[in-house]
C-alpha cells in the first residue's frame, strides 16, 4: 500500500497530491521497539544530572582522628567527614559525574522515524505546504492553518531550510513548533497533533 498525503497551496487548498516511498514507508517497516528505543535516547541525552552529594574526600573539614586510637573506652573512630557522622560525606549516594547517555546507529534512528512517520501518516494528520517564500505576515500564517484544518492545534512546522519570511511568519503562533528536517525527532513527532511538511522537506524524508 502507498501512502499519500494532500499538499496545500498558498491559500489553503488542496493543490495536489504526495505519495510516499512504498518501499521506505509502510507497515511492516514499522518497528514499534526501534521507535521506543529512539525516543528514550532522546530524552536521556537531553537529561540533566541534578541530584549530586560528596564523598567524605569531598566533605570540607579536617581529615584529623577525632581522638586517639586506645585508652579512651570509647570505639575506634576516624576523622568528622566519616559517612556515619552528621555532617560527613555520604557513602553511595548519587554523583554529577553519573552519565546517562544512550547511542543508536544511522541507520536505526532513521527507520525508526520512517516508522513512526508512516504511523502519523495512518493517523491522517501529516499534512504538506507548496510554499516558496512569503512576506512576513503572522495572521496569514494563522488564516492559512486554519484552511488547512490546523487550527488551535499543537502544530509541527517542517521546513527544508530556513527562508526568512516563512520563518517570521509561523514562529510567534501559539501551540506551532517549528524545525528544519534534518532534526526531526520522535518526541516532536509523537507530541504533535498536526504535522505541515514543506513540500521539499517532504521530498527530503521521502528518500530511501
Amino acid at each position: 500500500m502507498v501512502y499519500s498525503v494532500d499538499v496545500y497551496d498558498k491559500n489553503g487548498k488542496v493543490a495536489s497530491k504526495f505519495d510516499f516511498n512504498g518501499d521506505v514507508f509502510a507497515d511492516e517497516k514499522v518497528n514499534q521497539s526501534l521507535i521506543h528505543e529512539y525516543l528514550l535516547l532522546q530524552t536521556a541525552n537531553a537529561r540533566n544530572v541534578i541530584a549530586s552529594t560528596k564523598t567524605r574526600a569531598e566533605v570540607s573539614g579536617s581529615g584529623r582522628k577525632l581522638y586517639k586510637q586506645k585508652g579512651t573506652g570509647n570505639a575506634r573512630v576516624g576523622d568528622k567527614n566519616s559517612p556515619i557522622r552528621r555532617h560527613g560525606g555520604v557513602a553511595f549516594g548519587p554523583s554529577s559525574e553519573r552519565n546517562f547517555e544512550k547511542t543508536m546507529t544511522k541507520k536505526a534512528r532513521k527507520l525508526a522515524l520512517n516508522g513512526l512517520l508512516t504511523l502519523k501518516v495512518k493517523e491522517g494528520i501529516v499534512s504538506g505546504l507548496d510554499l516558496d517564500t512569503m512576506e512576513p505576515n503572522t495572521k496569514g500564517a494563522i488564516d492559512l492553518l486554519a484552511k488547512m484544518g490546523n487550527q488551535n492545534k499543537k502544530v509541527l512546522f517542517v521546513l527544508d531550510k530556513k527562508e526568512d519570511g516563512i520563518v517570521k511568519s509561523f514562529r510567534n503562533i501559539e501551540g506551532l513548533k517549528y524545525l528544519l528536517v534534518d532534526y526531526l525527532n520522535p518526541y516532536d513527532l509523537i507530541n504533535a497533533e498536526a504535522i505541515v511538511f514543506l513540500k521539499p522537506a517532504l521530498e527530503f524524508v521521502n528518500q530511501a
